[in-house]
C-alpha cells in the first residue's frame, strides 16, 4: 500500500511538472511574441522621431535663432533674445487704433491686427493678420538700428479670400 501511494505521489508530481514545462513553454512563446511586436513598434517610432527631427530641422532653416551669420548683426547690441525684441516691437504696431499701419487693407469685420510672426533673417520676417473672419499674410523688411529702434517696410501682402 505504501508503495502504491508513492507511485501515484510520483505520478501527480510528474503531472505536475509535464503541466508547468508545458505551460512555460507556452508564456515563453507568447511573451517573445509580445517582445518582437514592442521592437517593431519602437523601431516604428524611432522612424517617427527621427522623420519628425528632420522635418523640424527644415522648419527651422529659415530662422533668425539658427543663423549664425545674421546674428552676428545684433553681437554689438547685447540682446539677449533679438527675435523676441523684434516681435515685440512689431506687435507694438497693433496697439495703435484701428488697422496696423503694416496691413495696406480695410478690416472688414474689425481691425487687421497682427497675430503671428516669423522672423526669417537679420532683414526680413513673415507676419500673418487678420481681423477674426478674414486672413493674410505680409513680407516684411526690418533694420534694427544701433539705438534699438525697429524700422519696418511692408515688401509684399496678401489677402486672402474666402469661397463659401
Amino acid at each position: 500500500m505504501k508503495s502504491k501511494i508513492y507511485l501515484y505521489l510520483f505520478l501527480f508530481t510528474a503531472l505536475i511538472c509535464l503541466y508547468l514545462v508545458v505551460s512555460g513553454n507556452k508564456m515563453q512563446k507568447q511573451s517573445g511574441k509580445k517582445n518582437e511586436k514592442l521592437k517593431a513598434q519602437v523601431e516604428q517610432l524611432q522612424d517617427s522621431v527621427q522623420q519628425t527631427q528632420m522635418r523640424l530641422m527644415d522648419m527651422q532653416y529659415f530662422s533668425l535663432e539658427n543663423n549664425d551669420d545674421a546674428l552676428a548683426y545684433y553681437d554689438h547690441l547685447n540682446l539677449n533674445d533679438p527675435t523676441r525684441y523684434i516681435e515685440d516691437k512689431l506687435l507694438e504696431t497693433n496697439e495703435r487704433k484701428g488697422n496696423n499701419p503694416l496691413v495696406p487693407y480695410e478690416g472688414m469685420e474689425g481691425d487687421f491686427k497682427i497675430n503671428k510672426i516669423k522672423i526669417l533673417n537679420h532683414r526680413w520676417l513673415l507676419a500673418d493678420f487678420s481681423d477674426g473672419k478674414y486672413w493674410g499674410d505680409l513680407i516684411i523688411r526690418y533694420e534694427l538700428k544701433d539705438d534699438l529702434g525697429v524700422d519696418f517696410e511692408l515688401v509684399d501682402h496678401l489677402l486672402y479670400t474666402r469661397s463659401n
